[in-house]
């Protein structure tokens, strides 16, 4: 089992954690990584596109001309595809892009997230981010003692108010409940920071 070390809000040690090898060790799938990236975007993605069909735009149904006896083509109205304003032929229309993917790779993801940040030096063990203000002078102050990157994932089990007001001003800052996080969230961050609650939390959830 992986055994990492515990750091308090001044990056030193006070202990150590027993992480579960199947969760924190396991073998990176970087294919499951992209499936479950590419179905996280999916899900967010709005949809909202759309182009006027031949019904939808504006303009007069009469008949531009006779049908017979001026030489040009028949036409019938003003809002067909083929004229310039006209109505778009199978253009786009909103629609849902979000999919299922079985569970077993969404945690398979995780799992492989959580190791590949491990193995890369980008996850850190926190005790507890126990602030005395709701300040994001203070957040910025401890982030900067745990020598943490410009873009960082902080992840806790139960609501922290003066971590989440503290953090919220902070670019790049994003915290998250262990329950709530996602492999997108974990790669999109240079660095992680666990709470030692919820590294046990995640270690015994998903190596069942």
């Amino acid at each position: 089992m992986p055994l990492v070390d515990v750091v308090d809000l001044r990056n030193q040690k006070v202990g150590e954690i027993d992480l579960a090898e199947s969760v924190f060790g396991a073998e990176v799938n970087e294919a499951l990584l992209y499936e479950s990236v590419r179905h996280y975007m999916a899900g967010v993605r709005g949809g909202t596109h759309k182009t006027k069909r031949r019904w939808e735009v504006s303009g007069s149904g009469k008949k531009l001309w006779r049908q017979k006896g001026t030489g040009r083509a028949r036409m019938g109205s003003i809002r067909s595809p083929i004229l310039r304003h006209g109505g778009t032929v199978h253009g786009p229309i909103p629609r849902d892009y979000s999919y299922r993917l079985p569970r077993k790779m969404l945690l398979g993801a995780l799992r492989s997230a959580l190791s590949a940040k491990l193995r890369d030096g980008e996850l850190k063990v926190v005790r507890e981010f126990s602030l005395t203000d709701h300040k994001t002078k203070s957040v910025a102050g401890a982030l900067k003692n745990l020598e943490a990157a410009n873009t960082v994932l902080l992840v806790e089990t139960a609501d922290n108010r003066n971590l989440a007001l503290g953090a919220r001003n902070l670019p790049g800052v994003t915290t998250v409940d262990s329950h709530a996080v996602t492999t997108y969230d974990l790669l999109r961050h240079k660095s992680v920071l666990l709470s030692e609650a919820a590294a046990r939390k995640l270690s015994e959830g998903l190596s069942q």
